[in-house]
């Protein structure tokens, strides 16, 4: 008995031991591994300048992309590298113009919340196409109750849809984008010449980085989004339309604002979808969440990483950010 005290006085302290360095190890790595991803090494050294000859441009497009220890790094002018639509048009009255775009996206980015945080227009940019050109989905089109609305700068607590209805124009071209009065050209939705050069035949096509430092993937996307082997399909919003209107929402376009044009008085109806609110998000509708996005594989990224999709529907391109930003 004399020898046994020892002993278990030693195993009582390396238990606690044990016991400590376990607690510490399992806590340290679940706040720093969870929801945590690495983009060093993808897309680091990407660059183009060229002549744009299109009608509505006439300017050299340049971007380049680079990284260093912790940031991917885009500089570029945000005129696009493709075809446009004609601009100015009746319905947009803006010409493209050459901008200052600098921005930084962690090279390691984490995932820091559930739902997502609103961001876009005013609040910031959301996401950038490879070229520069910005992905920005909402407008500042508002109406208020009466169905008096303005497609800028309008009053009002209905936010007008740029895409998916034929009530108002925005004067979009077949890129679902058009141009802000400062000259921005910008994406509201689906890229389509940008994808056509970049597809180079694979499955998916990374398209840009959103700002919280997640890829941004366009149309397409695994069946099965952890299986590479799975065959592709067009992705899915898991946003729907409404089947009843909100309380106070216009039915009526009573008075559309045009700025320094005047006013028309179109009195014509306002069907659903014309709206943000006219739609409603529900899980497991579609294959991706409220954000717009998921986790899974992509030819980038072998081993899985959470990455927001440009759909074909609403919300057509992510309205908020799940990532640290």
């Amino acid at each position: 008995m004399k020898n046994s005290k020892p002993f278990l006085s030693f195993l009582s302290v390396l238990i606690i031991f044990l016991s400590s360095c376990d607690d510490s190890n399992s806590s340290g790595n679940e706040s720093s591994q969870e929801g945590a991803y690495s983009t060093a090494n993808i897309l680091c050294e990407l660059s183009e300048e060229m002549y744009n000859s299109d009608e509505s441009i006439n300017a050299n497009s340049k971007y380049a992309w680079t990284c260093n220890s912790l940031d991917r790094v885009l500089s570029g002018n945000g005129i696009p590298n493709h075809e446009v639509g004609t601009f100015p048009n009746p319905h947009n009255p803006n010409s493209i113009r050459s901008q200052s775009v600098n921005h930084s996206f962690s090279l390691s980015p984490i995932l820091v919340s559930e739902t997502g945080v609103e961001t876009g227009g005013p609040r910031g940019a959301i996401a950038y196409a490879l070229n520069s050109v910005k992905f920005d989905p909402g407008t500042a089109g508002r109406c208020d109750d009466s169905g008096r609305c303005s497609l800028a700068q309008g009053q009002g607590s209905w936010s007008i849809e740029a895409l998916g209805h034929n009530t108002f124009n925005f004067g979009d071209d077949m890129n679902h984008a058009h141009v802000q009065p400062t000259g921005e050209y910008h994406y509201h939705g689906m890229p389509e010449l940008l994808i056509a050069k970049l597809d180079k035949g694979d499955p998916m096509t990374l398209v840009g980085w959103a700002s919280d430092g997640f890829p941004v993937y366009a149309r397409f996307g695994y069946i099965d989004p952890n299986d590479s082997s799975s065959d592709i399909k067009i992705l899915k919003p898991s946003w729907k339309l409404k089947t009843i209107p909100d309380a106070g929402r216009p039915d009526t376009l009573t008075v559309l604002s045009s700025g320094p044009g005047g006013s028309t008085y179109p009195n014509k109806a306002i069907p659903l979808g014309a709206f943000t609110q006219d739609f409603e998000y529900e899980v497991g509708y579609g294959d991706l969440d409220q954000c717009n996005g998921r986790v899974g594989v992509t030819p980038e990224f072998p081993g899985g990483i959470y990455y927001y999709m440009v759909t074909e529907e609403f919300p057509f391109f992510s309205r908020c950010l799940k990532g640290d930003f």
